[in-house]
């Protein structure tokens, strides 16, 4: 098995695991995300405590998964894709830089501008790749706020809307719904702003790499036998590296869960979009800027912890590999 594969699988199973684990926190700050409000209408109503529990409330636990299966899907496969091409893409940064080590140019290590190279390549892999399951998951994320708007408009009552109980609504009719409304091409709404946001995962591996680089040389001056980075090491370094790639990106973020929530979430007319452009300029108009970080403090609780777990579980499973992998060559 190759490096490659290798990195590509276990981060597979580090998102599985770290998305299971704060998918409750993940489907509370998508509905932020999403929820139009005008500037005068802003209340408390987007916190992540009082919809959580309103949530349980009117749909009860099952209500905090909803999408959890295609989002599983998407995760093992939008993981295994990013570090494999990641993983590609690093061995023929690092290839180049000892080539050029050779004839004399540079120190043979990759610099940041080529850490952020190599991360957009994959990152837009991955967004290109595994997109149309993403619209899906957030269609079934958000589909409980746009019955409810549609119940709003055929003026049910308060009362009633808050006991209304969500249809079923599953993995292929919401995929029908996608493919109705827009073709084909529904499936890679909010692919500019996703694509865009591959500077996310670049800033968060500049600076896994940078710090994990910079403390591997630190240990290794002090101990030559010793330079392996521990599992909690490497937790702090994901939680920072990810805490600093979010707060850059996240109005993007807001904007593609807008555009592939169903538009009907918005009981106005005038706030639904009609791609990223008419979404920026719709969203300053009538929310102001302070839009574009709803829910920003929920998703940066669950984003860090989630990159954390990732990164801890990628790097055990890296190391079991390597050991199997050696015992293997011994073997033989």
């Amino acid at each position: 098995m190759s490096s490659a594969l290798a990195n590509g699988l276990a981060g597979a199973g580090g998102g599985i695991i770290a998305q299971i684990i704060t998918y409750p926190l993940q489907t509370v700050n998508t509905r932020q995300q999403t929820e139009r409000v005008s500037r005068e209408g802003r209340d408390s109503r987007g916190s992540a405590l009082f919809q959580i529990l309103q949530v349980v409330r009117s749909e009860g636990l099952p209500g905090l998964y909803s999408g959890l299966k295609p989002s599983l899907l998407g995760t093992a496969v939008s993981q295994g894709v990013y570090y494999y091409f990641y993983q590609v893409f690093k061995n023929r940064a690092e290839a180049i830089a000892a080539a050029n080590k050779k004839r004399g140019r540079g120190d043979g290590s990759v610099g940041m501008l080529s850490w952020l190279v190599v991360a957009a390549l994959a990152g837009s892999v991955n967004v290109l790749l595994t997109n149309p399951i993403w619209v899906l998951v957030t269609r079934m994320q958000t589909h409980t706020q746009a019955e409810r708007k549609i119940a709003s408009s055929l003026e049910v009552q308060l009362a009633e809307l808050d006991s209304l109980k969500p249809h079923p609504y599953g993995t292929l009719q919401a995929a029908r719904e996608v493919y109705n409304e827009s073709g084909v091409t529904g499936f890679w709404k909010g692919v500019i702003p996703a694509l865009i946001m591959v500077s996310n995962p670049s800033i968060q591996f500049m600076i896994i790499e940078s710090l994990s680089k910079q403390l591997r040389a630190k240990r290794a001056a002090k101990n030559k036998d010793q330079q392996n980075i521990t599992a909690l090491e490497v937790f702090v370094i994901g939680a920072f590296a990810k805490l600093g790639a979010t707060v850059c990106t996240y109005p993007l973020l807001v904007v593609k869960s807008r555009l592939q929530a169903k538009q009907e979430i918005s009981g106005n007319v005038s706030l639904r979009y009609s791609g990223t452009v008419d979404a920026i300029i719709k969203m300053i108009h009538h929310e102001g800027f302070r839009c574009f970080y709803q829910g920003m403090r929920t998703k940066i609780v669950q984003s860090v912890f989630a990159a954390s777990v990732l990164f801890m579980v990628k790097e055990e499973l890296v190391k079991v590999y390597a050991v199997l992998a050696n015992k293997s060559k011994v073997n033989v």
